[in-house]
């Protein structure tokens, strides 16, 4: 991405947002017109492609902090028109924007905006020391999405995903250029990428007009890719799921995301997970949850019940006079942790009160209540009496 590019286009408009959006409302839009402009959505659509290409990149810069905050700055110090203003009509040496990024000249340096913008203008002391504006540079990152069912995010699972995103072009090897030419040093600017221009007292560096601060320029396009170097790839790559994902979570895949330029590392892929739910187990941490309903008599003298895991069924000792509402534990049938131990099945006691009685069941209800006297609201039944 050039300088340029920062500088001229407004990604928060690309993606509908104010420049006081959050990082969810960021994500948000980015999914929406992602979803509406996606190739697979609108084959053969080079607007909607065009559109998608566009959206990703403001997504890139918009989504990641650190590259948020410096297009912020480098628009609201350069958008402006700061420093290209008059010294206060007086006299002496122009002034070089140059200088705030430790050009050469000047005196001591002290970090600040060299530091900030170093690696966008290649300034002398920034991160971007030694390295002109068409230089290599980090690629972007995707994200993608991967639904899986209950049981593959408690115990992991490798899952196929396709993705549609920009690419190497495979005809020009990224140059841009056609086959069997390849770019040439920009006359104006001498591969630097940027020019310098005289207004007033004031001598003021910017991206080269000729090659966008690329410092190259490609005098036959490659018919594929339009000299861009990049075309729209659709590839399937297998990702390993690991074991106790969650709803919601999301996965960094180092160095999978979209390719370097000009032999920059790639950028890395995202992918959020999102997981089914299940008809019985629920989850609460890396433990599993299930209520399982039992009949008055099997709470009250215990039972063994047959329960479903995961991966099979165990069987569950109820102790007599278990109440409803308590939680039983079952060790080892749980989540799968990232390190391999398991955690453990919560089986809450639910005792089923029967909706009819026929006469049989009513009498021996009411020979049970009388065999068995007992007033299981003694202490409320006090606080009444001394209310």
């Amino acid at each position: 991405m050039s300088t340029k590019d920062w500088l001229e286009k407004d990604y928060y408009a690309v993606l509908g947002v104010a420049k006081s959006a959050t990082p969810e409302e960021i994500k948000k839009a980015y999914r929406q017109l992602a979803r509406d402009h996606h190739p697979d959505k609108n084959p053969g659509n080079a607007e909607a492609e065009a559109r998608f290409k566009e959206v990703s990149e403001a997504n890139d810069v918009l989504s990641d902090a650190q590259k948020r905050r410096e297009y912020d700055e480098a628009r609201s110090l350069f958008g402006s028109g700061a420093f290209r203003r008059n010294a206060g009509g007086g006299g002496g040496a122009p002034f070089d924007v140059s200088d705030l990024f430790g050009g050469a000249g000047g005196g001591a340096r002290t970090g600040g905006l060299g530091d900030l913008f170093g690696a966008m203008f290649g300034g002398a002391g920034g991160p971007g020391a030694g390295r002109r504006p068409g230089g290599p540079s980090r690629g972007g990152d995707i994200e993608t999405e991967a639904t899986l069912d209950f049981a593959e995010a408690a115990h992991g699972v490798t899952v196929p995903l396709r993705l549609h995103a920009p690419g190497v072009c495979d005809t020009c090897r990224g140059t841009g250029a056609k086959r069997g030419t390849m770019p040439r040093t920009c006359p104006l600017c001498l591969g630097t990428g940027l020019v310098s221009r005289n207004q007033g007292a004031f001598s003021f560096s910017e991206p080269c007009r000729e090659c966008q601060g690329s410092g190259s320029v490609v005098d036959e396009k490659c018919p594929d890719c339009r000299g861009t170097g990049g075309v729209t790839k659709t590839r399937t790559m297998h990702v390993k799921i690991p074991s106790g994902v969650s709803d919601g979570q999301r996965i960094r895949l180092k160095g999978k995301g979209q390719p370097g330029q000009r032999g920059g590392p790639p950028g890395d892929l995202y992918v959020v997970v999102h997981v089914a739910r299940h008809p019985v187990f629920g989850r609460k941490g890396d433990n599993l949850t299930l209520t399982v309903p039992v009949t008055f008599p099997e709470a009250a003298l215990g039972t063994e019940l047959k329960v479903p895991t995961l991966d099979g069924s165990v069987t569950l000792r109820v102790p007599p006079g278990t109440p409803g509402g308590r939680t039983l534990r079952v060790r080892g049938k749980g989540v799968t942790r990232g390190d391999g131990t398991p955690g453990d099945l919560l089986v809450t006691i639910e005792v089923v009160v029967p909706q009819k009685l026929n006469d049989a069941a009513r009498k021996a209800l009411a020979a049970y209540a009388a065999a068995m006297p007992q007033n299981p609201r003694h202490d409320l039944d006090r606080e009444v009496s001394h209310g």
